[in-house]
């Protein structure tokens, strides 16, 4: 086909080997309390976002070589890859500003599997957008709703350790005890469920904005839309359960993590299901 992106197809392949490298250090570094595997996967994993980064902006200039000129946002493999990135820039602050670096181990596999899954896609060519995504509302909507998503993702990898150093008794004297404290997992659970829950907020209004544009109607219960609305609410209850109930812990993980389930769920199955938004597939 003459419109396959050779150059950021092969970037983008080798960057996903990258970050599975950078998971394995980070593990091992927990595991084995390596501070120099650790100090390794950080700079490995800026090497991944830096070339995550080129792979992306490679792409879009492909695009303006085919004579298409839109921005690499626009199907299921161009979201997995823009979403590695960003949860990947996230996790680098958190790294940075915390200075803990067993996070990487439970949020660098995550990035893998999305660059992953995204190496599987049958579609990666760069094709025409339809119509109704030849708008200028498509980087606002899709930026903001994938730095949502990002949060969300940090947040679940925080409370699957959350999890892990309080209730697998097994490994407690092993590898939870080198976890950051629980009131540290608990707040930084908290705070990157408000940072998401923002921009899925304003993802939401964007795209609201946009559907009008597109198709005459603010909100048309669209399987998307209607999940993006049910996460929005789990998210929603998270951070009222915590503000005016006070809520911690354990009850917060448990929630974090079935919100991020219906991130998923809101990601990638509403994507089989018929609707407007059905070209994601």
């Amino acid at each position: 086909m003459g419109n396959e992106p050779i150059y950021s197809s092969m970037v983008l392949s080798v960057i996903t080997f990258v970050y599975f490298l950078s998971a394995v250090l980070y593990i091992v570094s927990w595991i084995f309390k390596n501070g120099r595997a650790g100090r390794i996967a950080t700079w490995v994993t800026v090497a991944a976002a830096i070339g995550n980064s080129a792979g992306i902006l490679l792409r879009w200039v492909e695009s303006y070589n085919y004579g298409l000129g839109h921005a690499p946002l626009s199907n299921m493999y161009e979201s997995l890859i823009f979403f590695g990135l960003v949860v990947t820039v996230i996790y680098l602050f958190v790294e940075f500003k915390y200075q803990s670096r067993i996070i990487g181990a439970f949020v660098t596999p995550m990035v893998f599997l999305i660059m992953a899954y995204a190496a599987l896609s049958p579609n990666q060519g760069i094709k025409p957008l339809v119509p109704a995504l030849k708008s200028n509302w498509l980087i606002a909507h899709v930026v903001t709703c994938f730095l949502g998503y990002a949060g969300f993702a940090i947040a679940f990898g925080v409370s699957l350790m959350y999890m892990v150093k309080n209730y697998l008794p097994a490994i407690a004297g092993k590898l939870s005890g080198i976890l950051p404290q629980s009131d540290i997992l608990d707040d930084l659970t908290h705070r990157m469920v408000m940072f998401g829950f923002l921009f899925l907020s304003i993802g939401i209004i964007t795209g609201s904005v946009w559907a009008n544009s597109a198709w005459g109607s603010y909100w048309s219960w669209d399987p998307k839309e209607t999940w993006s609305l049910i996460t929005w609410l789990i998210y929603s209850f998270l951070l009222h359960a915590r503000l005016m109930r006070g809520w911690t812990g354990s009850r917060i993980a448990y929630i974090s993590i079935i919100g991020f389930m219906a991130v998923l769920f809101t990601f990638f199955g509403v994507n089989y299901l018929p609707g407007l938004h059905s070209y994601a597939k």
